[in-house]
């Protein structure tokens, strides 16, 4: 086995594979007493859309931050498109593009022109620009709205603007950090065909960091994310068959006679309390629930039958759902950029350009 530093050598020496566009071995990161990762590895391939699934606190944006030179890890290496994100940092910022979890247009400016001082701290050359801008704008349905100020966007609107103002440079990867959070599902289905379209015509690598298991289901691949560790990662229908059988879940008036009368007579299917839920995993769900109806003596209160779901993969692996929090620490810890680190990711930017 590798040790930390010969890995290292050897994604040094594969930094310019254009099949890995993304490499990170062991990254870990620690706040006082709190490992917020807890050596995460992965790779990205190039023109892939791959997505890290996992509930607040997981470290999701910690990873987004270092990938994108705004934090440095306590230990690990990162690449970015072939340049170490610690001593290539400007290199890596110019060929990637990042939208952030929160806003940061600048609402007293058009959106033409949130867009050009992007394009300008980039260094984008002006009729390069003017292409750019077209092309983008319409592409996100915004070109008519292109004079008009920030401030009388719509929410969706400004996560388009924040969109086209990421790749108005083109960038060979985008970073998103949770696109649609917020958004209503109509807005988020639109966002999400404008992102197909880009990889479409661009061949732009997505990362990005989701809570939605529905935008998870549109990835290449997913890392799933739990206490600052990769537990998972595979394809979505691959992640989906370590679950394999059909689920059931069913609320009694009394759970634990529930369970006790199944493990008698079905000694060979696992059963398990979820929450205030028992979960029966079975071959033939359809079939078996009116049996299990006939066989349980507390009255069932509520029940369902569904296909195996990214949700039951983090619940199989982990024991919890995914949007359970679990405790306000962890939640703390999450790391969020500051206005230094904006600052200083742009003003790199321009320096590099010049």
């Amino acid at each position: 086995m590798c040790s930390l530093s010969e890995k290292a050598e050897q994604i040094k020496e594969n930094q310019n594979n254009i099949l890995e566009v993304i490499q990170v071995e062991n990254l870990k990161k620690r706040y006082k007493n709190i490992n917020a990762l807890d050596g995460v590895s992965f790779s990205v391939k190039r023109g892939e859309i791959f997505g890290l699934l996992g509930p607040n606190g997981a470290g999701k944006t910690t990873i987004i931050n270092i990938l994108c030179t705004l934090s440095q890890s306590s230990s690990g290496v990162a690449y970015v498109n072939g340049y170490n994100v610690y001593s290539q940092s400007s290199s890596a910022r110019k060929s990637i593009g990042l939208v952030f979890q929160e806003t940061i247009l600048d609402n007293h400016l058009t959106a033409e022109e949130n867009l050009y001082l992007h394009a300008m701290l980039y260094g984008v050359p002006l009729k390069e620009y003017t292409r750019r801008k077209r092309e983008l704008l319409k592409l996100c349905e915004l070109w008519d709205k292109r004079k008009m100020k920030v401030e009388t966007f719509s929410g969706g609107m400004k996560r388009r603007l924040e969109l086209v103002r990421a790749l108005i440079h083109w960038p060979q990867i985008l970073f998103l950090d949770e696109p649609t959070i917020g958004l209503d599902p109509q807005t988020r289905k639109k966002i999400w065909d404008y992102i197909f379209t880009l990889r479409k015509k661009g061949n732009v690598t997505i990362f990005l960091t989701t809570q939605y298991l529905s935008e998870a289901e549109n990835c290449d691949r997913i890392a799933i994310l739990d206490h600052g560790a990769v537990v998972a990662i595979d394809n979505p229908e691959n992640l989906k068959k370590m679950v394999g059988e059909d689920i059931i879940f069913f609320k009694t008036e009394n759970n634990q006679l529930a369970e006790e009368e199944f493990h008698k007579k079905f000694p060979k299917y696992p059963i398990k309390l979820i929450g205030k839920e028992l979960r029966v995993k079975v071959s033939n769900g359809d079939k078996f629930l009116p049996i299990l109806v006939k066989s349980i003596s507390p009255h069932i209160v509520s029940m369902e039958l569904r296909r195996p779901t990214l949700e039951d993969v983090f619940l199989e692996i982990t024991g919890r759902k995914i949007r359970e929090n679990n405790n306000g620490i962890e939640e703390e810890i999450e790391e969020k950029f500051d206005l230094s680190s904006l600052f200083s990711f742009f003003s790199s930017s321009k320096k590099n350009n010049e």
